[in-house]
């Protein structure tokens, strides 16, 4: 702020926001990193020169010597300087992460406070109660309407079993006794085959007129027929 503004009460010129001043502090670094690499660079060739004139012209050989010490004199104050500024930056990162954490859990806290504006915990617990209410007779009707309706029905449950034994013993009975239906699977009698094999028996077999004509035929039997008579 000038020296008129402080005189007259003038506006409070504001600071820079937390990422303003994060990106001022990476843009220092990075020329103070240039700084160093220059610096270094001159080292090594100040070294150079001193090497080359050390038995030559010793009068310049020192002199280089000189300007490398000035040059890690400044290296080594840019080394401190870059700490610095390394920290300042962590610490504002740290405080923008918890800024923007804070201003999150803030405006989460106002949203609950919001949704519970009109809640009332007597009414909730009185809902809650109904809504049991409302399930305990749900339940009961649900039982209700599944349980099995009698029509009278008076059954014996012993009397069942005695009748189920007594089939599974008519059952093994017939088991035992080999008492069982004519099987459906038996072959049919070739009736038609027979008949033929027959006819061909028949035909086959001579007749007693075939023989006896044979016999008569026969120059030994018709001899012993004429002794005979």
């Amino acid at each position: 702020m000038s020296f008129f503004g402080k005189l007259f009460g003038g506006k409070k010129e504001e600071g820079p926001t937390t990422g303003e001043a994060i990106q001022k502090l990476r843009e220092t670094e990075n020329m103070l990193i240039k700084k160093q690499e220059f610096l270094e660079s001159k080292i090594q060739l100040e070294l150079s020169t001193a090497r080359k004139n050390g038995t030559k012209n010793k009068r310049a050989a020192i002199q280089a010597l000189k300007r490398k010490k000035r040059y890690e004199k400044q290296l080594q104050q840019i080394d401190g300087t870059l700490s610095t500024i390394e920290m300042q930056r962590e610490a504002l990162e740290s405080a923008n992460t918890n800024t923007a954490v804070l201003t999150t859990m803030k405006n989460a806290a106002d949203a609950l406070k919001s949704a519970h504006k009109n809640m009332d915990v007597d009414q909730v617990h009185d809902m809650m109660d109904d809504i049991a209410e409302q399930q305990d007779v749900a339940k009961e009707i649900s039982d209700a309407i599944s349980n099995p309706v009698a029509f009278g029905e008076d059954v014996d449950d012993e009397e069942l079993e005695r009748e189920l034994e007594e089939l599974e013993q008519e059952e093994l009975d017939k088991e035992l006794l080999g008492v069982a239906g004519p099987s459906a699977d038996l072959p049919e009698v070739p009736t038609e085959e027979l008949k033929e094999k027959a006819k061909e028996k028949k035909k086959a077999a001579p007749t007693s007129a075939t023989k006896e004509d044979d016999l008569t035929n026969d120059p030994d039997m018709k001899e012993l027929l004429a002794w005979a008579e």
